[in-house]
């Protein structure tokens, strides 16, 4: 039912386009638990898991085979005379001791499932990752276009002036030539960076798993939790190592490793199974019985070989494990360290840069507005696209917050979370 919520949220968003109605972020989000690949793959596997689940649940069930032979045979009671021996035979078993084998196997698949179940959070989190970064990226290259055409446009209407000057004498040819080669510049320039949206655009489609490219118009989003609070690194750390589905999950892989040498060192123990017959005999003798019942006894005394393979390979599957759980931390860290780093960094040093560019170029477009009115000077063009690229620089700061804080966010494994340490943090100041 879940999943069907979300595939009509897919279906929404693709009627948005097929309306003409511009993407919005949280539309593109919205796809982030629509049918993917990746989150395919990931469900199959956990259905997998699920399903080794109830194969363990079910090793201790009654047990009923039919067994039946049509055959023939001969013996001195019958002078050497083949003489038909069919049967027909119901046999019903059931487990009745073990010695916990059978329960640490059952506890062996469940952690695993539940690691599968954790990691599937985790693809997620980091399908919206990649959701919203192609989200960005498709919105800067739009800017970036804009600014460029703009540059484009100059870059002729200076051409196009100078070619009636040159026909004067006013102009030598070189600096006509030169005035040519920087328009067809800004031309290429314009065209590869056309070219770069388009396969930006594609790579959005993909993320959405939407067939051909996204064509609408997308909307700038304001991103008001760029300036949330920003919570120390070592209470960041404490909750990612509590929280992060990834590691939860390396986590109830390594118990499961633990049950599974226990269950490879359980194979030298006894167990006790009931058994009950039924059976028709075409040949009677008094060794057959038609009815029986007992126990059986089985204790596996001697393996040979195979039971210190397996164990070996179950201590060796432990400790691969255990090193990719320190490998993970370790990473953890470091992503949570770069993340952290990345929003002081971008909220303290480089938005006060492009900020006060920004205004810069505001004052000089005014400045070259009252130029252009006077007619001193005709280049209100190219402050018109420093202007842009200004306004380009500083969405792409804000874009990048934003993509910091979520990398955050998808590190604690609940957006929630941050919200909640954040929370914590602001109670604590005013104390």
């Amino acid at each position: 039912m879940k999943r069907l919520g979300w595939c009509v949220l897919a279906l929404w968003a693709g009627a948005a386009s097929a309306t003409g109605q511009p993407l919005t972020l949280e539309a593109v989000l919205a796809t982030a638990d629509a049918p993917h690949p990746d989150l395919d793959l990931a469900r199959a596997r956990q259905d997998v898991a699920l399903a080794d689940v109830r194969a363990a649940e079910s090793l201790n069930d009654f047990r009923v085979t039919l067994e039946a032979s049509l055959r023939s045979g001969r013996n001195e009671i019958y002078d050497d005379h083949y003489q038909p021996d069919h049967f027909a035979r119901v046999v019903l078993r059931k487990t009745l001791w073990d010695d916990g084998r059978q329960q640490v196997g059952r506890r062996a698949v469940g952690q695993e499932s539940e690691a599968l179940g954790l990691r599937l959070l985790d693809i997620r989190a980091q399908r919206r990752l990649s959701l919203m970064a192609r989200f960005f990226d498709v919105l800067l290259a739009d800017m970036r276009d804009a600014a460029d055409t703009e540059f484009l446009a100059v870059a002729y209407v200076a051409w196009d002036n100078a070619k009636d000057r040159q026909a004067l004498g006013q102009m030598a040819g070189w600096e006509l030539s030169e005035l040519e080669n920087r328009y067809l510049d800004a031309r290429t320039l314009r065209n590869d960076g056309r070219r770069k949206l388009r396969e930006k655009r594609m790579l959005l489609a993909a993320a959405m798993n939407r067939a051909g490219m996204v064509q609408e118009d997308l909307v700038d989003p304001r991103l008001p939790g760029n300036d949330r609070p920003l919570p120390e690194f070592e209470t960041l750390l404490a909750g990612v190592l509590e929280r992060n589905p990834g590691l939860l999950a390396q986590r109830q892989l390594l118990a499961a490793a633990t049950s599974r040498l226990d269950v490879a060192r359980a194979d030298y123990r006894p167990s006790l199974e009931f058994e009950a017959e039924a059976a028709t005999w075409d040949r009677p003798s008094t060794t057959r019985d038609d009815l029986r019942a007992g126990f059986n006894l089985v204790w596996p005394i001697w393996q040979g070989g195979r039971a210190d393979a397996r164990i070996g390979k179950e201590q060796a599957r432990f400790h691969e494990l255990q090193a990719e759980h320190d490998k993970l931390v370790a990473d953890l860290r470091q992503a949570v360290l770069e993340a952290r780093e990345e929003i002081q960094h971008l909220r303290e040093s480089e938005r006060r840069r492009v900020e006060v560019n920004a205004a810069y170029r505001d004052i000089a477009l005014e400045k070259a507005r009252a130029e252009y009115e006077l007619e001193l000077k005709a280049n209100l063009g190219n402050s018109m696209a420093e202007t842009q690229v200004a306004r380009l620089r500083q969405r792409a700061i804000e874009y990048r917050l934003a993509l910091a804080w979520a990398r955050l966010e998808a590190l604690l494994g609940d957006p929630g979370e941050l919200t909640r340490l954040a929370d914590a943090m602001k109670t604590e100041d005013r104390k």
